[in-house]
């Protein structure tokens, strides 16, 4: 399928699909689980956000990976500065500094390795943040300056420095609601 054609699809689809080099995958409804702990998450980075030049996007937001022809719905996306849209997709954001994805048992592999290998070919992403499901756990992937990732883990009464947006927040704020990980 080319883009054009899956910009068409999509726009007639009663749900969301991923497009992958021409290849169109359904993505799979959330749990109330997830869809709490990403309100949850949207909640704290609007908090931490305030007074900052940045802007966070529900999954609602398309991100549209350039170098590898992947266009996808991340649980949250943050801009800071100008919005930039794709060339060939105007309703695809191209320039975000932080990804957001809730882990769950279907997609847990799928986030932390090949859709994160699309995500590291963003040259504007600075962090990829995975918030577990199972436990107060957040972990923090960020690029190095010299390109590399660094994997920061935090649980239960620490905090997560958040340098793509100037920001810490706390672990527990993320895990306020009963339905979330315990």
């Amino acid at each position: 399928m080319t883009y054009p054609e899956y910009l068409a699809f999509e726009a007639a689809a009663p749900s969301k699909h991923e497009y992958v080099c021409g290849e169109v995958f359904a993505m799979a409804g959330g749990t109330p689980e997830h869809a709490g702990l990403a309100a949850a998450m949207a909640a704290v980075l609007a908090r931490a956000l305030e007074d900052r030049p940045c802007r966070a996007f529900s999954s609602d937001g398309r991100v549209r990976v350039e170098a590898t022809d992947l266009s996808t719905y991340p649980d949250i996306s943050v801009v800071c500065g100008k919005l930039e849209n794709s060339g060939i997709d105007q309703d695809a954001i191209v320039n975000p500094v932080l990804l957001v994805e809730i882990l769950s048992d279907s997609t847990e592999a799928y986030d932390r390795g090949e859709k994160a290998a699309h995500y590291r070919r963003i040259p504007s992403l600075r962090e990829y943040l995975l918030v577990s499901q199972r436990e107060r756990r957040l972990e923090l992937f960020r690029r190095g300056e010299h390109g590399e990732w660094l994997l920061l883990e935090a649980g239960a009464g620490e905090r997560v420095e958040l340098a793509s947006i100037g920001a810490s927040i706390a672990v527990d704020d993320v895990y306020r609601n009963p339905l979330s990980a315990e």
